[in-house]
Parts: C-alpha cells; sequence; structure tokens
C-alpha cells in the first residue's frame, strides 16, 4: 500500500515549520535587543521625520527653517480632521471590545470552545472565527479573538488536557492580517466618505490631476470587490491550515489561568438613584432609542454600503447598551476596554505630527515623485504593498499611516494610471501584514491572554511570509 501520500506534507511542513521557527528565533532576538516601546518608536519617528525636513527640504525662511518645521509639527497635532478620525478609530476598537465583554457573546464563545480537544483544533476554531469577526470590525475582531484564545485555554484547563498556548495566543491575532482589507478598514472606511479625497488631496498642485479625484470610492470597489474578497477568502483556508500542520507538531505544556469573564452587577441592597445605573428597562430602552435613531439615519448607507466610522461606531454603540442590559454592566465593560485604547490616545497626535512636516515642508511630493520614478503600472501597487509595511513597522496605526501616506499613494496612482481603489488596498495589505511583526496592536491581546510578545511572535511571523506571498500573488495576477 502506497504511502507517499501521507509522507509528503509531513516533511514540507517539518521543513516549513523547523525552518521558519529558526529564523524567527534569530529575529526575535534581535528584537528584544533593539526594538523599543511603540512610544518611543513614535517619538524617533517624529525627531527622524524633522531631522529629514530640516536637510532634504527647502526652506521657506532661511533664519527659521527649523522652527518653520516645528510649526508644522504642531500644526499637523493639533489638526481638527485628524483628531477626529483617532477619536472615531478609538471608538471603534473600545466599542468592539465592550461588546465581546456582554454576557451573550461571552457565553458564546464559551460554547465555541466545547468544539476543541487539542491545539490543532484549537488554532482552526480560533483563526477561522477570529479572521470573520476582524473583517466585519477590527476592534471587536482583536478583541474577540483574545478572549477565544484565553477561553480556550480555560477550557483546556478544566477539561485536563494540554495546549500550546502561545499558538493558539497567536491565532486570536491573525485578524489583524486581514482587517484594513474588512469593513472597518480605516482607509477604505475613509475614502468612500463624500469630500474625504479631496481634503486629504488639498495641496495637490496639479490641476489636471486634481480634476482626477473622485468624491468618494464606494465599497463595492474596494472591500467588497471580487479582487479584494477572493484574497480573504484564500486567506481564510491557508492560515488555518498553516497553523492546523504547525500545531501537528508544536509542543505543548499545561495552562493555569485564573477563569477570565466579564463584569455582571450587583443588584443586591440598591438605593435611590443606584437603581437607575441597573435598570434594565433603561438601558435595553436606551439601547433601542440609539438603534432606532441609528436605522433611521444610515438606512440609506447600509443600502449603497456605505460604510463609514460613524455608522460603525453608532450601530456598536446601540446594540452594546442593548447586549449588558443596564449601565453599570455597561460602565463596568467600559472600564476594562478602554485599557486597550490608552496606548493610542496620545501616539495619534504624533502621527498627525509627522503628517504635517511631511506635507506642509513638501516632502509628500517628494517621495511621490521617487515612487513614480522608480514604478510603472504593473508594480506600483507591488511597491505600495512594500513600503506600507515598512512604514507599519513604525508608524503601526491604520488611520495615521492612511494620513501620511494616502494622499502619496493617490497622487501615484493618478500620474501613473493606475486605478485608485487597487492602489488603495495595496497600501491597506501592506500596512495589516506587518501588523504580524509589530506588537503594538497585539498589547490588548496579551493583556487578556498573559502571553509575552516573544511567545506569538515566532509564529506570527510566519502567518506574515504566507499573507505576502498571497497579497504579492493577486496584486500581480488578480
Amino acid at each position: 500500500m502506497c504511502k507517499s501520500s501521507k509522507k509528503g506534507p509531513s516533511v514540507g511542513v517539518k521543513f516549513v515549520y523547523f525552518y521558519g521557527m529558526s529564523i524567527t528565533r534569530s529575529i526575535e532576538n534581535i528584537f528584544k535587543k533593539v526594538l523599543p516601546s511603540p512610544f518611543a518608536i513614535a517619538v524617533l519617528l517624529t525627531l527622524l521625520t524633522i531631522s529629514l525636513a530640516f536637510f532634504f527640504t527647502s526652506p521657506v525662511n532661511q533664519n527659521n527653517h527649523f522652527l518653520t518645521i516645528l510649526s508644522y509639527w504642531e500644526k499637523g497635532i493639533w489638526n481638527n480632521a485628524l483628531l477626529v478620525f483617532a477619536y472615531q478609530m478609538m471608538l471603534i476598537l473600545v466599542l468592539g471590545h465592550i461588546l465581546v465583554l456582554s454576557s451573550p457573546l461571552n457565553t458564546l464563545i464559551g460554547k465555541l470552545t466545547q468544539f476543541v480537544h487539542s491545539t490543532a483544533s484549537a488554532v482552526v476554531l480560533v483563526s477561522v472565527t477570529t479572521m470573520i469577526v476582524s473583517f466585519f470590525n477590527w476592534g471587536l475582531g482583536l478583541i474577540f479573538g483574545a478572549i477565544l484564545a484565553r477561553k480556550v485555554a480555560e477550557s483546556a484547563q478544566n477539561r485536563g488536557f494540554s495546549i500550546n498556548y502561545p499558538l493558539v495566543g497567536a491565532s486570536g491575532y491573525v485578524g489583524l492580517m486581514i482587517w484594513h482589507g474588512g469593513i472597518s478598514g480605516s482607509a477604505p472606511l475613509k475614502v468612500a466618505e463624500n469630500g474625504h479625497i479631496q481634503d486629504i488631496m488639498s495641496s495637490l498642485s496639479d490641476a489636471n490631476l486634481k480634476a482626477q479625484l473622485p468624491e468618494s470610492i464606494a465599497f463595492d470597489q474596494t472591500v467588497l470587490s471580487t479582487f479584494n474578497l477572493t484574497l480573504f477568502v484564500i486567506l481564510l483556508v491557508l492560515v488555518p491550515t498553516l497553523l492546523f500542520f504547525i500545531a501537528k507538531k508544536a509542543p505543548t505544556t499545561p495552562t493555569n489561568l485564573p477563569i477570565y469573564s466579564p463584569d455582571v452587577s450587583n443588584k443586591t441592597h440598591l438605593r435611590g438613584a443606584e437603581k437607575l445605573d441597573q435598570s434594565n428597562v433603561l438601558g435595553i430602552g436606551f439601547g433601542l432609542l440609539v438603534l432606532a435613531a441609528f436605522f433611521y439615519r444610515y438606512w440609506g448607507a447600509l443600502g449603497t454600503l456605505s460604510i463609514t466610522p460613524n455608522l460603525l461606531n453608532f450601530f456598536m454603540l446601540g446594540l452594546a447598551f442593548l447586549l449588558h442590559k443596564n449601565f453599570k454592566n455597561f460602565l463596568n465593560a467600559l472600564e476594562e476596554a478602554i485599557k486597550g485604547a490608552t496606548g493610542i490616545l496620545i501616539q495619534f497626535p504624533l502621527y498627525f505630527g509627522i503628517m504635517g512636516i511631511m506635507r506642509e515642508s513638501g516632502m509628500v511630493v517628494d517621495i511621490s515623485d521617487f515612487f513614480v520614478s522608480i514604478s510603472t503600472t504593473q508594480t506600483l501597487p507591488i511597491f505600495t504593498f512594500i513600503s506600507a509595511g515598512l512604514v507599519n513597522i513604525f508608524v503601526p496605526s491604520g488611520g495615521g499611516q492612511w494620513a501620511i501616506q494616502g494622499p502619496i499613494v493617490i497622487e501615484s496612482a493618478l500620474k501613473l494610471g493606475v486605478g485608485l481603489p487597487k492602489a488603495i488596498m495595496a497600501l491597506s495589505y501592506g500596512d495589516q501584514i506587518t501588523n504580524m511583526l509589530q506588537p503594538f496592536w497585539a498589547l490588548p491581546l496579551l493583556g487578556i491572554t498573559k502571553l509575552k510578545a516573544r511567545e506569538i511572535l515566532p509564529y506570527t511571523l510566519l502567518l506574515m511570509l504566507l499573507g505576502t506571498v498571497v497579497y504579492i500573488a493577486g496584486l500581480l495576477l488578480l
């Protein structure tokens, strides 16, 4: 009886696993020595941008060039439109977290873990569900994946079998490698807003190019295009498959975790106004009121798939009140959820300051011209993907990166005749794929799972390599 059909995959998996792990462990050791905190990276990037602008841009005022650059920086930090955008992104993360901490969703997650009997079944369950949820909302997917990974470990602990917990934790992070191509992706969301493209391209001097700018780019050209959905389905198959084969070879260890569950209000001994905070009638009634206003305001937008940050946040707000039932439960969840957004609260303005320098000093034009000079119609999406991935390592913010790199990508695409939807998605793919290398957005997951970044990094790097191949092949062939 021929056994070659079983040997082939096993040998291939061994090669990918052991060779890939040796590379990722080497990179991990380097990162442990030289990689500073995400906040320090934002500060260093700010200083680098100031230096580049000082030495490589033409001064408006010969005597006060440095002070002029600082004024560009200050102007960018307090840009009102960008600060609104930062708050929108924070709400997406926080409200997504609040939803997952509701009892109904927490109970659903607990039931899902009953299908897990090994690391292999755990990584398939966690990765598939996390990617699907993240496609609809990145904040919800991030927290959903973290809590599901945690619940899987608790279930294994209670039922007496061992798993590779870091690998399961890495599986709960895979939503961040597809999120920007999903419904809550920063770039697709913003270009779907009427007038946004004209706003970020306000410094464009070429009248002919400016005339080509659309009022908006609808979701059916970006997120819901056949091109993007095809790549998502391919990854939805390949990512769990790779994790499954890795799980077959990965060692297992027992876990020892306290039970993680959302806070539930205690309704005993209530006095006076305390009854209002814990009134299910008031909480559910208010949630229904928000949802009624939501459907009245956004019914037309839903019909045309014009998804915006305000639409998503308003819907999640109403649903959060409905699922938590009363204000006390909602506020308990908010107190827990807000911790995951503390990092971006101060870092977003720093990124906006960088954008202010690049735009006002002319660096955006210089970079755009460089992209055009080395690109063709066929290669621009690939260069955009690569550059977006590199930028994301140092600017781990899809919104911040879009604010900085979006104008460059749009102008380059217009000059070379590349379709704007494809160029925008190329940026989105590059931005999201190096999240598997940059641990900034893993902070909420690490806090929930109690894992360390260095424990999940070897596995997420393998996933980054897989995703890179898929996205580049898609940009070239589809």
